[in-house]
């Protein structure tokens, strides 16, 4: 068919809307890394429940994921999106005035509906609205939001503790400084689900619903005088399958669900099983048991996410040009080596009297260095485009489905490493702990050579699997 002429600005406006949802996620997956150490007092909690009260939003994320996918396909991706822009206002507030575990549990789970939600669903929004030759480069924004998400909860962790004198202690109004934190996201949590109301819905869940004249419509904003051929190639992509789609379209006679899903899920745990959550919900207790202040802890964090925004611009201006497969290979080979760094430089320290490591001589130094390097390979490539992947790589009939599993194990694996690096830093140290993720950056390289098929300029209704 001829050239599309895309309305860019349009686009561009409303795939920012979707994007508060990536930067709600990476918030609100961050802000606990500053709470830990408030929880514990707060809670009275010792170091499984703690581990828990950290992992609990990851169970909340599991599910939200799941049934977000095929919940997106019966109401819509706008209108799940909204609802969970309430459970994200619901979650930041309840999270800073509860007094118990199980009530902080509860609030953490709803806003872990939300987060499984809007990881899934804000790149196949994306997805679903722009045009090929730069749908890479947008998807990837998501990855941008996510760890400007980071960075801000980071920073604002960060300022918070300092101006109060740490986390513990009395910030305003007669509340500690731990709760603040998580009442920080009610704004942007506010913010998206009015800007939620100002968009349109995905023309590719309106035309699976039957609603053609809507689809028609939104794809004339989307792309003027070119909307209807377009709206011709979406009928026809969704056509064999002879009904709206559903769950049991992902389902193999040979294979048990289709290979491209098992790719799907393969991507979504792999993404996890590098430890990058670690750093991300744990990053403070780290580099305390690597002997830092919690204050210098904290700022190190900050510098993290900088050093995250920074590799998410490079994969956003690298995607479409060199591609997805080359990004994720060179992202493994990256974390592989920089992990296997950190692992030695932590199985070979000291430890102190207090259970904390001493770095000698410049092994903090490499340690920070690698940690942001690997922080960095995991940005540019692992980072956004997994999100991307997903978001594209499914035939319109099983997107929602696909991303449904594959949310379900991208999280499933997210709460399997956050819930176990307590127990593996009491038994087998940092070292040990780095050396695993390491050995599963590895196995990934493989991974991608062998299953991984490049998704870049390839239209939507051209996705086979």
């Amino acid at each position: 068919m001829s050239e599309i002429k895309h309305k860019t600005g349009f686009i561009i406006l409303i795939t920012l809307v979707a994007t508060i949802g990536g930067f709600l996620f990476g918030f609100d997956s961050g802000v606990i890394n500053g709470t830990v150490d408030g929880l514990k007092l707060a809670f009275n909690s010792d170091s499984v429940v703690t581990g828990f009260n950290v992992a609990s939003m990851l169970l909340g994320c599991a599910i939200g994921a799941f049934f977000a996918g095929t919940l997106a396909d019966k109401m819509g991706r706008r209108t799940i999106l909204i609802i969970s822009s309430v459970f994200f206002t619901v979650s930041a507030w309840g999270s800073g005035i509860a007094t118990g575990s199980t009530e902080f549990v509860l609030y953490r789970v709803l806003g872990g509906f939300a987060v499984g939600a809007a990881s899934v669903l804000s790149p196949a929004y994306i997805s679903e609205v722009t045009p090929a030759r730069f749908r890479g480069a947008l998807s990837s924004v998501q990855q941008i939001a996510i760890i400007s998400g980071l960075f801000i909860a980071f920073l604002s962790n960060y300022i918070i503790a300092h101006v109060s004198g740490g986390s513990t202690q009395m910030f305003a109004w007669g509340y500690e400084a731990w709760r603040w934190m998580f009442w920080i996201e009610l704004a942007p949590a506010i913010l998206f689900g009015v800007a939620l109301l100002f968009i349109p819905e995905s023309p590719r869940f309106l035309v699976a619903s039957g609603k053609k004249e809507k689809a028609l419509n939104v794809l004339t904003q989307l792309m003027g005088g070119s909307a209807p051929a377009k709206l011709k190639e979406i009928e026809d992509s969704l056509s064999e399958a002879h009904h709206r789609p559903r769950l049991t379209d992902i389902l193999d006679s040979t294979f048990g669900i289709r290979p491209i899903v098992w790719v799907g899920v393969g991507l979504a745990t792999f993404q996890q099983l590098v430890g990058i959550n670690v750093v991300f919900y744990y990053g403070a207790v780290l580099w305390q048991s690597a002997g830092f202040s919690e204050n210098d802890a904290l700022l190190i964090n900050v510098i993290g996410g900088a050093v995250s925004i920074a590799a998410c611009f490079v994969a956003t201006a690298l995607v479409d040009k060199i591609g997805r497969k080359p990004l994720l290979l060179i992202g493994s080979i990256g974390m592989a080596i920089t992990l296997g760094t950190m692992a030695f430089v932590f199985a070979t320290a000291s430890v102190q009297d207090g259970g904390a490591l001493q770095l000698a001589g410049n092994s903090g130094i490499i340690a920070l260095i690698a940690a942001n390097l690997y922080v960095f390979f995991f940005n540019t490539s692992w980072g956004p485009i997994m999100w991307v992947m997903l978001g594209e790589m499914f035939p319109n009939q099983i997107r929602g489905s696909g991303l449904a599993v594959s949310g379900l194990a991208q999280w499933t694996s997210n709460f399997a490493i956050t819930m176990t690096f307590p127990i593996l830093l009491a038994g087998i140290g940092l070292g040990g702990a780095y050396g695993l993720y390491a050995v599963c950056s590895f196995i990934s390289i493989f991974f991608i050579i062998r299953f991984v098929k490049e998704t870049k300029g390839i239209e939507l209704e051209d996705m086979q699997g």
